[in-house]
């Protein structure tokens, strides 16, 4: 069993900090928002931190899961951040859908002070964490991702070592490009049938299982009929993925004007209030407009 830490403790951070606990790891954790630490601890055991510092010293293996790339430098870097924490040798794994470009930058600070990081975002959602079946995208040195697996293993179905660091943020931002068109799709065909009169459990049920079907249709396509967007990943969130895509994609000359005119789709859901439902929401421009 490994002395590990987890930083950041929100709707993914909390049940994946969780996982760890309930499979005999030591851990410690630390959250901006104190109270949720202190309720953590009560729920898993384990320790509360009143800075990140505190929380990683002693850590062979250091969790991050915070929001952006502004939240994850203000948590990492400083002295009372991650790294003044942290020994030689030791490893941060950072679970945050961030940048290629800042998971690069704290790879270069962490090699200063011998310290192996990796950039390891997730999919699945919040259900996909509080169910310890989340899938893992890394990026970083085979040695390190070798000790981290198994520990990651505790909240995952699938760790896999996509390259060198920032890989694992670019894989994330071509499932998020993924499911941008996917959930559009999607809309418009629930929409549609709906239009149509048809009893769109049995559409879902029938073409579930055939070249159209998805984890989104499965999930979330009886809810979508339904109007219901209460559960998973918010608008918000979403905005923020795509904004790291299209930053990148200007690099790298990739086009995506599907996703461009999704993210616009998106802008207009949070304008009708939904930027903390899911992102099916999208029907929700087609079936009241």
């Amino acid at each position: 069993m490994a002395k590990v830490a987890f930083i950041g403790l929100g709707v993914m951070g909390y049940p994946m900090a969780g996982h760890l606990a309930a499979k005999g790891h030591e851990v410690n954790v630390y959250n901006r928002t104190n109270t949720k630490a202190e309720a953590w601890v009560q729920e898993h055991g384990g320790k509360s931190a009143t800075t990140p510092r505190v929380a990683s010293e002693g850590a062979e293996i250091v969790f991050c899961c915070v929001g952006n790339d502004d939240d994850l430098r203000s948590v990492v870097l400083g002295d009372d951040g991650i790294f003044a924490g942290m020994s030689a040798d030791t490893i941060l794994v950072d679970h945050t859908t961030a940048s290629a470009d800042v998971a690069r930058e704290l790879d270069a600070i962490a090699r200063e002070k011998s310290i192996h990081f990796i950039d390891a975002p997730v999919s699945g959602g919040q259900a996909g964490a509080e169910n310890g079946v989340l899938t893992v995208m890394c990026g970083g040195e085979q040695a390190a991702f070798d000790r981290i697996k198994p520990v990651a293993d505790c909240f995952s179905r699938a760790v896999t070592l996509m390259g060198p660091v920032g890989s694992g943020q670019l894989t994330k931002m071509v499932n998020q490009i993924a499911i941008a068109g996917l959930v559009q799709g999607l809309s418009e065909a629930m929409n549609f049938g709906q239009k149509a009169n048809l009893d769109m459990g049995k559409v879902i049920d029938v073409i579930s299982k055939g070249a159209a079907g998805s984890w989104q249709m499965e999930n979330r396509g009886s809810t979508m009929c339904q109007g219901e967007f209460k559960f998973g990943f918010a608008v918000d969130w979403m905005r923020k993925d795509l904004g790291i895509c299209f930053e990148e994609s200007k690099r790298n000359g990739a086009r995506l004007p599907v996703t461009h005119l999704v993210d616009q789709f998106y802008a207009q859901v949070q304008g009708r209030g939904g930027n903390r439902w899911d992102t099916s929401s999208l029907v929700h421009l087609l079936q009241n407009d």
